[in-house]
């Protein structure tokens, strides 16, 4: 089984997921989000945001490909670039820590050892960024596959709650060292993505 883990571009944008290719719930602020869905340009402004952040920033996403097929992405990038988290309460994410935005794998290849190999990717490349921690904002009433992540799973992989909210609480796993990553953050982080995302269908209810 060959396995490649290549950075998120516009060329293999079309590799994700169907409906995640043009959702911008986090991409856009609520306004602008709803608009675009509207408008029927959510999928242009997919494709803006990921040139913008690309350009600006650097590299934002992986895409995990199984012997050329597509099976997995991983979507992250600093605070400034999600406008979408400065809609929450529980905002703003800290200053020292990267946003995991989304993320999924295929169910028939959960389980495979896939979200670890993404993680380690994810955590070289923040890491060599000089960025102390991850956070995400947690959704606390989770019932189906959706653009935020339970905040139970969250805590259950290791995220401590640094602020309370009865419905999306935020969570932060502090990057102590390329060490602590390995043994704890990439199986954490493999098992929320492996067990989370039941379906592609990362799009705001």
């Amino acid at each position: 089984m060959g396995r490649r883990l290549v950075p998120l571009t516009l060329d293999n944008l079309q590799d994700l997921p169907q409906r995640c290719r043009a959702c911008v719930f986090w991409e856009l602020d609520p306004v602008s989000g709803e608009a675009a869905i509207k408008a029927g340009t959510a999928d242009l402004e997919k494709e803006s945001w990921i040139s913008a952040v690309l350009l600006d920033w650097g590299s934002c996403g992986r895409v995990v490909y199984v012997d050329d097929v597509p099976v997995g992405f991983v979507l992250y990038a600093p605070p400034a670039y999600v406008p979408r988290s400065t809609a929450f309460p529980t905002s703003p994410v800290s200053p020292d820590a990267v946003q995991l935005i989304t993320g999924f794998i295929v169910p028939g290849y959960q389980g495979q050892g896939l979200g670890r190999v993404m993680v380690q990717t994810v955590a070289k490349d923040l890491l060599r960024r000089g960025f102390k921690a991850i956070e995400a904002f947690g959704d606390a009433r989770w019932k189906e596959p959706a653009c935020l992540l339970p905040a139970d799973h969250l805590l259950a992989v290791g995220f401590k709650t640094v602020r309370q909210h009865p419905v999306h609480p935020r969570l932060r796993l502090e990057l102590r060292s390329t060490l602590s990553w390995k043994e704890d953050v990439e199986l954490a982080l493999d098992r929320l993505l492996g067990a989370v995302q039941k379906e592609p269908a990362l799009r705001p209810l």
